[in-house]
């Protein structure tokens, strides 16, 4: 039963991700611009990290969304280093 149990709560934890996503402005891009994977620690308390998307599509006019998710591989590293490594993915979307 223990067993049981203990599989439910790792299934669980690894299928959950967060996803934010910012619209900037209006349109359609299926692949991002720049995708960059981060790295924070201890759960990322106090630790920030910045992506000037309009440098990276070459004007604020030409950003349509920016999106950070933490996925559920990330999720299972948070986890197996209790919080000491937590990875995200952070990626820009730019019109054409």
């Amino acid at each position: 039963m223990k067993k049981l149990i203990a599989a439910i709560a790792v299934a669980t934890a690894l299928s959950g991700c967060a996803q934010q996503t910012f619209e900037i402005n209006r349109g359609i891009a299926e692949k991002p611009t720049q995708e960059t994977k981060q790295s924070f620690f201890v759960n990322g308390i106090g630790q920030a990290k910045t992506i000037n998307a309009a440098q990276v599509c070459g004007g604020a006019d030409k950003v349509i969304r920016t999106e950070v998710q933490e996925s559920g591989m990330n999720v299972f590293f948070r986890i197996i280093t209790l919080g000491i490594y937590t990875p995200r993915e952070a990626r820009v979307y730019c019109a054409k």
